[in-house]
């Protein structure tokens, strides 16, 4: 007998409608949808939206509207204001969930590790201490300890406390 994990939050993955194309360009496209897409925030240059597959809760990401693979293109004030972003949403992520550190990232291309290579975006990533396990290690499976809805609330409700439109 084969052992069986089983898994009933994936199901809305597996039922859910297909986006064709680049899918952050279509989530830049889509402000009608920020709920649905779990669009955290958004402004004229970047919008933050939350990881659907996550290495811990809370994962989200911070990613330009301009489509492009080659951070080296991105206009200096679109980095700029993508970094300040980043500063921000730490400062949300230890104090308004109790992170005790965060890992901020960019893999850029597919050589680079990046799951979509062809728009780029930078991860944040709350840590705890002791927050892997083994089931990390040996099942290659992550354990998620929290509701995906219920984290990108909490985190929705504090953007405007940490991030203002400027």
């Amino acid at each position: 007998m084969k052992d069986v994990l089983y898994a009933p939050w994936r199901d809305e993955y597996v039922t859910s409608k297909r986006i064709e194309g680049c899918v952050f360009c279509h989530i830049s496209s889509a402000a009608e949808e920020d709920e649905e897409l779990h669009v955290l925030y958004r402004d004229a240059l970047c919008f933050i939206v939350m990881n659907r597959y996550p290495y811990t809760p809370g994962h989200f990401m911070i990613i330009p509207h301009m489509h492009t693979d080659k951070l080296e293109e991105l206009p200096s004030e679109t980095w700029l204001h993508m970094s300040a972003l980043a500063q921000k949403c730490v400062r949300l992520l230890k104090e308004g969930i109790n992170a005790q550190g965060v890992n901020i990232g960019m893999n850029l291309g597919k050589a680079g590790g990046a799951g979509i290579a062809e728009h780029i975006h930078m991860h944040l990533v709350p840590r705890w201490e002791r927050d892997t396990n083994f089931m990390t290690s040996i099942a290659q499976s992550r354990v998620y300890s929290t509701d995906f809805i219920k984290i990108y609330k909490k985190i929705q409700s504090l953007i405007p406390h940490y991030i203002t439109h400027e």
